[in-house]
């Protein structure tokens, strides 16, 4: 049975096959989500990041999880928020249709999001919950390997905003 659940909770403390990562272009650590998420897993996630030769926005790469208890990080590059006319809510979507695709090929059970562009990158955080639930949903309602999807929310804020958008 395919789940989707919304938490409040520290992403880097969950038990779950991959944690997303929402990256800066270089995937060598940055702040927020990304920056605890580099602190938590420890020096041999920037060590394998820097071999990957950055990431562009709505793209996503995959490492391992070092320090984490997830094994796997998809770190996936949102848009920076430009007024919504510079193609961001496509490369939104997008992060997440790529991150979805690598938990397919890696075989990945389980996978925890954070809220992508929503902190420093200034994503509203309706459109961006809307868009994350939607991918999700689409994503889920073809057979394949992933049976729990997570939302690990920082805030009260993003929390509600997804949970409105829950089907």
């Amino acid at each position: 049975m395919t789940k989707i659940a919304v938490v409040r909770a520290d992403i880097t403390k969950l038990e779950v096959d991959c944690v997303v990562n929402a990256a800066n272009n270089s995937l060598l650590g940055g702040g927020g989500v990304d920056g605890a998420i580099h602190a938590a897993a420890g020096s041999g996630l920037l060590e394998e990041c820097r071999g990957l030769g950055g990431c562009e926005t709505g793209r996503a790469k995959i490492t391992g999880g070092y320090n984490l208890p997830a094994k796997y990080v998809i770190h996936t590059v949102g848009p920076v928020w430009q007024g919504g006319q510079a193609g961001e809510a496509d490369l939104l979507a997008s992060c997440y249709r790529e991150c979805f695709r690598l938990a397919v090929e890696n075989r990945i059970a389980s996978i925890a999001f954070p809220a992508i562009s929503c902190g420093v990158y200034g994503f509203p955080v309706d459109k961006a919950c809307e868009i994350a639930m939607r991918e999700t949903v689409s994503f889920l309602s073809a057979k394949n390997n992933v049976n729990k999807v997570i939302f690990a929310c920082f805030n009260e804020t993003v929390e509600k905003e997804l949970r409105e958008n829950l089907p």
